[in-house]
């Protein structure tokens, strides 16, 4: 073989090493938004995506494995375990934000499905922005302690399902996610409707509410 071939067989090799040697893309800063059972939804340098196991981003970053509290994510290789919040770059590496924004994506049936609590107690919420209060039933307010009957004001409610007897009442403290009011007002529906506690306007409207495609994103007003 003359060596004007090897030459042009050893050139593109050489090249060809050199790009599988460096990342394609050189991602600056990823932020942990939302976690759930394996996915994971996050901004890689100001792009929205959301991952799912095994499968990675088009900037290379891999869902290991992911749950409501933490992910493990691969980066340039590299795996390890992130939290809600959390920053991930070369300045400010696992730094947490303020929390005080939540990032919530819907069930099959279309439904905003989220845990929290009232008065430090936990809860199921849907959120319903057609609700005016934090709505559950009596079964729940006995369940946390709310002596809805002696601190509440009564009233009625008009529903598909017909009339309804309501106690309004003060919720010291709701928190979803890291984001927590206080001084709330819910509503105590006798008997066993809702099933689901309301996240209504009474929480809702006092945060930002932004909807990119089906996710949601609430974040604490300030």
């Amino acid at each position: 073989m003359n060596m004007s071939k090897l030459i042009n067989r050893i050139i593109p090799l050489s090249f060809l090493m050199l790009l599988v040697s460096f990342p394609a893309i050189a991602v600056e800063k990823i932020v942990i938004n939302g976690l759930f059972k394996d996915k994971a939804i996050v901004t890689i340098d100001g792009k929205q995506r959301v991952l799912k196991k095994g499968k990675a981003s088009p900037e290379g970053v891999l869902l290991i494995e992911a749950d409501s509290k933490q992910a493990v994510i691969e980066i340039d290789g590299k795996q390890d375990v992130y939290k809600l919040g959390t920053h991930i770059g070369s300045n400010n590496a696992n730094k947490p934000t303020s929390g005080e924004k939540l990032i919530i994506a819907p069930d099959p049936g279309g439904m905003y499905n989220i845990s929290g609590s009232i008065n430090g107690s936990s809860v199921k919420f849907i959120i319903d922005t057609g609700a005016s209060a934090v709505s559950m039933n009596s079964n729940v307010a006995k369940r946390l302690g709310i002596d809805y009957k002696l601190t509440g004001k009564k009233g009625m409610s008009y529903t598909a399902s017909g009339k309804d007897e309501i106690y309004i009442v003060k919720l010291k403290r709701v928190r979803v996610g890291n984001i927590e009011l206080r001084n709330i007002e819910g509503v105590v529906h006798e008997g066993g409707f809702p099933v689901t506690t309301l996240l209504g306007m009474s929480f809702l409207g006092k945060l930002d509410m932004k909807r990119e495609g089906r996710i949601m994103e609430l974040e604490k007003k300030y």
